[in-house]
């Protein structure tokens, strides 16, 4: 299933909407990109929402700690939302759960920050 996203901003966060598989393809760069523009705007919050994702690969997992890594290399923070049950297991075998903050929603996070 091909990736497609949504970007949208509050005050508290800037937030990515996932859908379809986040294999790494030729869309995984410009998700990247979104995040470094982000940073360079001056963003330290960045959230980002997995409810349309029902596949991660190792790539894609590699996304994700990269844009984790740009975030907090300006001292900001990635947040994960609303993760598949499949996704919330790859993240608990690949201890990916220590490292990201996981909320069950866009709405948890917001009522939480």
């Amino acid at each position: 299933m091909k990736l497609t996203y949504e970007l949208s901003k509050d005050e508290k966060a800037s937030y990515l909407h996932i859908h379809g598989d986040l294999i790494g393809d030729e869309v995984g760069p410009k998700l990247v990109e979104v995040v470094s523009d982000a940073v360079e705007d001056g963003a330290k919050t960045f959230v980002i929402d997995l409810s349309g994702v029902r596949y991660i690969s190792s790539s894609g997992i590699g996304l994700l700690i990269t844009m984790l890594t740009k975030m907090r290399n300006v001292g900001g923070e990635v947040y994960l939302t609303s993760p598949s049950e499949h996704v919330k297991k790859l993240l608990i075998i690949t201890k990916l759960n220590n490292i990201f903050t996981v909320f069950d929603s866009v709405e948890d996070f917001k009522s939480k920050n």
